[in-house]
């Protein structure tokens, strides 16, 4: 049922979304300005405009040291949640008048915020949970806009592991009648969503398969002297060689040996397992750049063996998304790995950086319409839920339906 905020016409509204991500690569806020008409299967998504900014540089070193579990104060996290607020708002602002669109013409923004902690799986020691930030409150008073924030919370509740949420995006804009498809993004993680042809929800499959880039970054920021952020078109690893004992060493981590439905984050390979590889004796003596192709091929050996392991049958396409798709070396690793040639999401006329940035403006259309929008098959939850919560701006996002 819709909120009683909102008007009856609501369900088949066009609406028109900013969908805001920043990832576990911490680099930057990806803003995308979306058309959605509709609802699941039925959705029609237009991309009208798409940029990244970076965050500053101050505020990305708080944000890293905040991710790494190293000790801060409440205040700090409530400091920056505030801040990021402020950020995403002008974000969006930038990238309407960046593209020449009005930011009262926007009906809704959807803002997954930034992760700072995330643990799925409760044990004798910690309750699951996690935290992303990014105050709703200071985005709708600052732009005005109906904003819809804190999606991974509800699954949780739910009994999820509150990931992967993208895979309700893959199914509604993926799907087909005849081909089955691995849609594999890869950010600061890596996960896989199957989706086999002519399926429904309950049949999707998805998971994090390991690290994407956070390993490979963080290699890259510590022989670089935190002079850069990434291995740009792995040109690092392309210089390396891949180590067979290190990437034995690093393929016996417990995560990979894990069944579905699975997520990882900083938690479990952050700085601190990169610090924690670079002191094993499989490491000892190696130059940087055989380092950074030794995590580029872990990267693309584990999404490999996911696939072996834990998907039913082989994709007819493998789709893949991210700040890891425009890696040229990790890609062809990936296609060695699979052995066979991969497409990337370009191809079906949304950038590879933009997919996550457009399925929260799915999820968030999804949740504002009252729409059930995450996948309990790929997350574990106990039952379908709507997520997200609705912080109102000063108009309805319904008022010009």
């Amino acid at each position: 049922m819709l909120p009683k905020l909102y008007t009856n016409c609501a369900f088949d509204a066009t609406l028109t979304i900013a969908g805001i991500m920043s990832g576990t690569s911490m680099d930057g806020i990806d803003v995308a300005l979306v058309e959605i008409a509709g609802s699941g299967l039925r959705s029609k998504i237009r991309l009208l405009a798409f940029a990244c900014y970076p965050y500053p540089a101050d505020i990305r070193n708080r944000l890293l040291y905040i991710a790494s579990g190293k000790a801060i104060t409440a205040g700090e996290i409530s400091n920056l949640d505030f801040v990021l607020g402020r950020l995403y708002a002008e974000a969006v602002t930038k990238c309407a008048g960046d593209f020449g669109i009005a930011l009262d013409s926007l009906d809704l923004i959807c803002s997954h915020g930034q992760t700072v902690y995330h643990n799925g799986t409760s044990s004798e020691s910690a309750t699951a949970s996690t935290l992303q930030i990014g105050q709703a409150a200071v985005i709708a008073e600052l732009t005005g806009l109906t904003v819809v924030s804190d999606f991974r919370t509800a699954d949780m509740a739910a009994g999820g592991q509150g990931a992967p949420l993208v895979p309700y995006f893959d199914f509604a804009f993926l799907r087909d009648s005849r081909v089955t498809r691995a849609a594999q993004n890869i950010g600061g993680i890596a996960n896989v969503t199957f989706i086999p042809a002519d399926c429904d929800i309950d049949d999707i499959i998805a998971f994090d398969t390991g690290p994407g880039n956070m390993l490979i970054d963080a290699a890259v920021r510590c022989f670089s002297n935190g002079k850069r952020i990434h291995d740009t078109n792995g040109e690092m690893a392309k210089s390396g060689r891949v180590i067979p004992a290190l990437l034995r060493r690093l393929l016996s981590h417990s995560f990979y040996a894990q069944k579905p439905p699975k997520s990882a984050g900083r938690e479990q390979f952050g700085e601190h397992y990169f610090a924690e590889i670079i002191s094993w004796p499989e490491a000892a003596g190696l130059a940087p750049e055989d380092i950074v192709a030794t995590l580029t091929a872990l990267t693309s050996e584990t999404i490999a063996a996911a696939y072996r392991d834990y998907l039913p049958r082989a994709a007819d396409e493998i789709v893949l998304s991210g700040g890891g798709a425009n890696n040229p070396v990790l890609v062809n690793m990936i296609e060695r790995a699979v052995g066979r040639k991969v497409t990337k999401f370009n191809d079906f006329g949304i950038p590879n950086d933009a997919k996550e940035a457009v399925a929260f403006a799915l999820l968030g259309s999804e949740t504002i319409r009252g729409v059930a929008n995450n996948v309990p098959s790929a997350t574990g939850a106990t039952h379908p839920a709507v997520l997200g919560k609705i912080t109102p701006g000063r108009r309805n996002p319904f008022a010009r339906c």
